[in-house]
């Protein structure tokens, strides 16, 4: 909690994303990762639909098996290296969770709504991990939109929304470019 409120403003403007490469140990234990898990779900959700779900990789090395084969029947003349840098995802950093879009039926509340609420999420998740000192990324990248993927891992009409990796910072993190304000802000009337 922050005490002294006036810092907040930069503390928010201090969260980076981090390369998942770069991303050394420690991760968040157990407890971290479930308190930012909580947090994460502290989201606008129009209707209490909760049209998200979160998915732990704990294993490893079998994610990175599903990759595999995944890559591998989308690609069949694939070569050794093309297929080592498409499983190299599920190996990067301390800690990996799937954050899926899970669109819900409802007579009142639309799916882009349901949508945004998903990227609320994923919004928090990286704002929580940075508040306990984390480092982390969402990435979607091809295993995302991946078939053979996404039957093992959703259900239903669940999607992948991304991959959010999360660790300590190998090396320095970098600012990216921003918008300028005015570029686009405007007013109304």
């Amino acid at each position: 909690m922050f005490n002294d409120l006036s810092s907040l403003p930069a503390y928010l403007a201090s969260r980076r994303s981090g390369k998942p490469r770069d991303m050394i140990a420690p991760g968040p234990d157990a407890a971290h990762l479930d308190a930012i898990l909580g947090l994460a779900m502290r989201t606008p959700d129009h209707g209490k639909l909760f049209p998200w779900r979160l998915i732990k990789i704990e294993d490893r090395q079998a994610f990175a098996a599903l990759l595999e084969r995944a890559f591998v029947a989308a690609n069949p003349d694939a070569r050794p290296a093309q297929i080592e840098a498409a499983i190299a995802p599920a190996l990067m950093a301390p800690t990996l969770v799937l954050l899926l879009y899970a669109p819900q039926p409802s007579p009142k509340i639309p799916l882009w709504e349901q949508q945004l609420s998903v990227g609320a999420v994923g919004m928090n998740l990286l704002h929580a991990a940075h508040a306990y000192g984390f480092v982390a990324s969402w990435i979607t990248g091809w295993a995302s939109y991946d078939p053979i993927v996404r039957s093992e891992i959703c259900v239903g009409d669940e999607q992948i929304a991304g991959l959010f990796f999360i660790g300590t910072a190998g090396q320095p993190l970098e600012e990216r470019p921003r918008p300028a304000p005015e570029s686009i802000v405007r007013n109304w009337p």
